[in-house]
């Protein structure tokens, strides 16, 4: 099955078929992750990666996914050793880089940039993050290992903790999560709610936003956690982010209050929101996270490029 849409710049661009069709292929992935053999699904298939801000999970995961599947990946990981540097513009470098590609992974700190690539490209577009925007294949991600823990995606309640105003996780998970569940919790430092365009959209689907700051009064009603960090590098200023700055921990005797079924989601990196010895509980899923976006990944890039 190909997806309706050439690109995947936000969730919207896909109907909830085609989400739980991807998390479908993206499960029969897992065998071929496993395994240490290389596919041939892609083979002779390009991928390149354009990445204007700092990327660790995101990058990798395209780029495995791409030689698990038999293609090859060329990437521009540092846009200052680019033309980019020289003044370039990014419609200009979406220009140059799709002669050498089949598809495009672009990471930009401007909100809606992934976007205006997609109305320039010949190939497809995948956005990996456009700055407080979108980050669609993290929430397929997401989705997936809520899934995959909690055995359906309808019937639960998620609440979403840390930086609504900047994350863009959270953004995508939000409009992704609100398609089976009539209510999200939203739990923000004041100043970092979610986006009151973003609130307000929900609201009129038809969706219940219920934002508190009362993280432990909330958490006991919870099936899902979804942890952010507060994004330092989103502030005008260091004082501006002291103010809000380590706001919330989730720790052992935090999730004492918690259902023994939680689930604790994060997209990380992390900073100190959540405590290390989470680590080894039953709630934490994040790790999970990380291998559910290659196979992910892996069913996005197939479905985006088979003939």
């Amino acid at each position: 099955m190909k997806l309706r849409s050439q690109n995947l710049v936000s969730i919207d661009d896909l109907t909830t078929e085609e989400i739980l069709t991807i998390i479908d292929r993206a499960k029969k992935m897992a065998p071929i992750a496993r395994s240490g053999k290389v596919s041939t699904l892609l083979q002779g298939r390009i991928l390149a990666t354009l990445f204007y801000e700092p990327s660790t999970r995101t990058r990798l995961s395209f780029e495995s996914a791409m030689a698990r599947l038999g293609g090859t990946t060329i990437s521009v990981a540092d846009v200052s050793s680019s033309s980019v540097a020289k003044g370039e513009t990014l419609a200009d470098t979406i220009r140059t880089v799709e002669n050498y590609c089949d598809i495009i992974v672009l990471r930009h700190p401007q909100e809606g940039a992934a976007r205006w690539a997609a109305e320039v490209a010949r190939v497809p577009i995948v956005n990996a993050g456009d700055g407080s925007g979108h980050h669609p294949t993290q929430t397929l991600l997401d989705l997936m290992t809520i899934q995959e823990s909690q055995g359906r995606l309808n019937n639960l309640n998620v609440g979403m903790l840390g930086d609504l105003r900047f994350g863009r996780t959270v953004h995508s998970l939000a409009y992704a999560i609100t398609r089976f569940n009539d209510r999200i919790y939203c739990i923000a430092p004041e100043g970092l709610e979610l986006p009151q365009e973003i609130a307000a959209d929900l609201k009129a689907r038809g969706k219940q936003v219920i934002q508190t700051r009362d993280l432990l009064g909330i958490l006991p009603q919870l099936d899902v956690l979804y942890v952010t960090r507060i994004q330092k590098e989103r502030f005008p200023s260091p004082a501006d982010y002291a103010r809000v700055g380590g706001s919330y921990r989730v720790d052992l005797a935090l999730l004492e209050h918690a259902k023994p079924t939680l689930d604790v989601l994060h997209p990380l990196p992390r900073v100190d929101e959540i405590a290390p010895e989470v680590d080894q509980t039953k709630h934490a899923k994040y790790f999970a996270q990380m291998f559910n976006g290659l196979l992910v990944r892996m069913a996005v890039l197939s479905m985006l490029l088979e003939a």
